[in-house]
């Protein structure tokens, strides 16, 4: 049976203790991080739209990092948006610059109505490469 391995940015493990779920999870070669904000250290939203969505990829980043992977990694990504039809054109900039070759991850992206104060959420399917 496969083991399942608790993955936690090295400076963000207290956030993730507080609200009880590991920032992500590696089981075999599969990483599976949990939804990825625009949260500043302190855990409170970034305010500027696009700040937010970059800071939500840079702690993706750091989530994947700390279990051995990059953004080429990913395999599916799951994004959650608060008013899609106004931040899309934002989103696909930023997109476009951290996925900016081929083969691209496969991608959703849902509209919801709340997200505890964010307006962008990321979460990601990533395979661990061997030497991690």
């Amino acid at each position: 049976m496969t083991q399942r391995e608790a993955i936690f940015p090295a400076d963000r493990h207290a956030l993730y203790d507080e609200h009880g779920y590991s920032a992500a999870i590696k089981s075999g070669d599969l990483l599976f991080v949990s939804g990825q904000v625009g949260s500043r250290s302190d855990g409170t939203p970034e305010p500027d739209f696009e700040q937010q969505v970059r800071l939500a990829f840079r702690n993706l980043k750091a989530t994947l990092a700390a279990a051995g992977c990059t953004f080429d990694d990913i395999i599916d990504v799951t994004s959650f948006h608060t008013d899609p039809e106004n931040q899309f054109g934002t989103i696909l900039a930023v997109k476009q610059e951290i996925f900016d070759t081929r083969p691209y991850p496969n991608w959703t992206a849902i509209g919801v109505n709340w997200l505890a104060g964010f307006d962008f959420e990321i979460k990601v399917v990533a395979r661990v490469p061997a030497a991690a």
